[in-house]
Formats: C-alpha cells, structure tokens, sequence
C-alpha cells in the first residue's frame, strides 16, 4: 500500500519519489527486524519478534535502492546474525530486503462475554532508524496501523520519547506501568501474603487448564486473546496457576515468565486479588535463578511497595496510551502486568 509522502526533508531519500511504501511483513523479514532493532540499540530478541510477526500483522518500510550504512563486523556487538533460509513462500529478495521502519498491529477479538463488544489491537514496535530519523517515518506507520484497525480501540504503551507523538495522533494517557528489576529476595511460600490464604496453591498449568484461563483472562484483558494464550505454554518458560486447595476449586489466577537476556521477565499476572499475585509471583520469581523484570500496573501501590521490599528496584515508567476510547477495556484491578510490555 502506497502512503503519502512524509514531510520534506533535505536530505530525505524519498525527495524524488511518490513517497514510501508500507508493506505486510512475514517470517522472512525476521532477520530485518532484528537488524533494525539493533540499529536502535535494542537487544535482538528472536523469540519476541517471531511471537509478534505470528499472532499480529507486522508492516514495514524498506530502505531506497541508494541507501547505505556500513554493516557491524561478524561477531561485533549489533553484527546482524546469518540469515536463515527463505520462508518457502518469500522470494529471496524479499528476505535480504533491509528496513528502514515497521510496526506491529496486534489484533484481539470482542470479549465474549459482551454481546456485540467491541473488538481491540495494541500496537508495538515502532521503530525507525537511526539515519531516517524526524522524517515523518514513524508517524506514517502509526496511522496505517490506525487505518488498519478500523474500529477497534487502539492502545500501546509509550515512553516518553514517542509519547508527544501519540498524542498528536490521537491516543490519550489513562495510566501507567512501572518497570522493576532485580533479585527477589522473597522465597519464601507464605511471603505473598497479604491476609491470611492457607488454602491458596499455586502450580504448573497443564493443557486441562486452558479453558479456564481463558475465561479468566478476557473479562480482566477486556478482549479475547486466545491466540496468545496458547502460546504461552511453547515460548514462556514457565506457566503457573493459582487456585483453591479445594478439589474442583476454580482458578484464581495465572501468570508466566520468559527468558529475556539479562533478566526474567514475568508476565502476564492475571489474579482475582493482590494476595493471588503475589504467590505466583513469589513462585516464578524465587525460582528465575537469577534477577526478574515486572512492568507492574501503577495503580497497584500495595504490589509495587511489596516488590520494592524484595529486592527490585524501580527503573523506567512507561505511559498507557488508548486510541478511539476513553479508557482501555476490561478490568484493571485484577491485571497487575501485561503479556509482555509490547502487548499489554
């Protein structure tokens, strides 16, 4: 799809030109986008980008047949890894294309449990490089993510370099998410606390455990986001539940952890109360061998205050931002941290 050129620049590469070209992205573009994102300084996570580019619609904008920018040294810090073999349905040339800017749109359907409701996308990666910078570049992707989206509420999570850009886009602050690292200190089985819950089991979740988790999750996420639910199992590397000790006791809540580099992240957290949070936060990260990272819901003082006396450390805020309603869907009390901050 052809878009309307961006502001004029001197130096714009697409001075002589219609304008840039926003096209769909697949697979085959994974080795650009890892590229692109260690163009900005980003870690090149693979398993983030193929978790986005598979459960959402990636688009992208190639470089000009004249740009240049000398690639790292193999092996150097930010050196783009080898390129694996085409997807069998790309052409080669697609897959040695490099870009220059992309975005991810990632859609949710209405929340079953709300006749006609209105369905949702998160949108994530906006990136652009570092030579094609303040051309006007990352507002066109966002407004063809807008434009793809149709009806739906639009929401992402903003740090303070692109928030004024959202904002002249349309998108308003309803919140914000804290982002918290370190070693927890709290190993601890009944440290999670905050009244008196003896009953309260937290395990491994199995396949069994997929439909209520489901139906727990799109009344708090306000959407239906079964096609990220499912592959928690494949790519988090760890899936925990929370219920009554009960037999046949329903679940309470549920959370995950992922390898991230330098430290674990856990996400989401999904929990009728603050006291269910904290146990399965207790257990996935007494066990992360190492330090944690939570983006945890500012709104919720008491875990952040409770966070902080194990250990982690506040770092950066980020601000919740919604496109085309006045706040985001669902249930905010019982979401205490997101999927992965790129997906709310």
């Amino acid at each position: 799809m052809t878009s309307s050129s961006p502001p004029s620049h001197p130096s714009s590469p697409f001075r002589s030109s219609p304008g840039p070209v926003i096209r769909r992205l697949t697979l085959g573009d994974l080795p650009a986008c890892l590229d692109l994102a260690a163009d900005r300084g980003w870690v090149r996570r693979e398993h983030k980008w193929r978790l986005l580019l598979t459960a959402g619609q990636g688009y992208g904008i190639d470089a000009p047949a004249d740009d240049s920018s000398p690639p790292a040294a193999p092996g150097a810090p930010g050196a783009p890894e080898p390129p694996g073999p085409p997807e069998p349905s790309e052409p080669a040339d697609r897959v040695r294309r490099k870009l220059i800017g992309v975005c991810v749109l990632t859609p949710y359907g209405p929340p079953p449990h709300v006749p006609r409701g209105r369905p949702s996308a998160s949108v994530s990666m906006v990136l652009v490089a570092g030579r094609h910078a303040r051309r006007g570049l990352g507002r066109l992707l966002v407004r063809h993510a807008l434009a793809e989206a149709g009806d739906a509420t639009v929401f992402l999570t903003a740090n303070d370099s692109g928030r004024p850009l959202y904002e002249k886009l349309g998108f308003t602050a309803v919140g914000t998410v804290v982002r918290l690292t370190g070693e927890f200190t709290g190993a601890h089985a009944a440290d999670h606390r905050a009244g008196p819950r003896p009953d309260l089991r937290v395990r491994d979740a199995t396949a069994a455990d997929l439909p209520a988790v489901l139906a727990l999750d799109a009344p708090v996420f306000g959407a239906d986001r079964t096609h990220l639910i499912v592959r928690l199992p494949s790519l988090a590397d760890r899936f925990a539940v929370a219920a009554p000790g009960a037999p046949g006791a329903e679940l309470t809540g549920y959370a995950a952890r992922w390898p991230g580099g330098d430290a674990a992240v856990i996400g989401p957290v999904v929990a009728e109360d603050e006291s269910t949070a904290r146990a399965l936060i207790t257990e996935l990260a007494a066990h992360a061998g190492g330090p944690v990272r939570i983006d945890a819901d500012a709104r919720h003082s008491g875990l952040r205050s409770w966070l902080r006396d194990r250990g982690l450390t506040e770092r950066t805020a980020h601000t919740l931002m919604v496109h085309g309603a006045p706040d985001l869907p669902g249930d905010p009390g019982r979401r205490f941290a997101p999927y992965l901050g790129s997906l709310g």
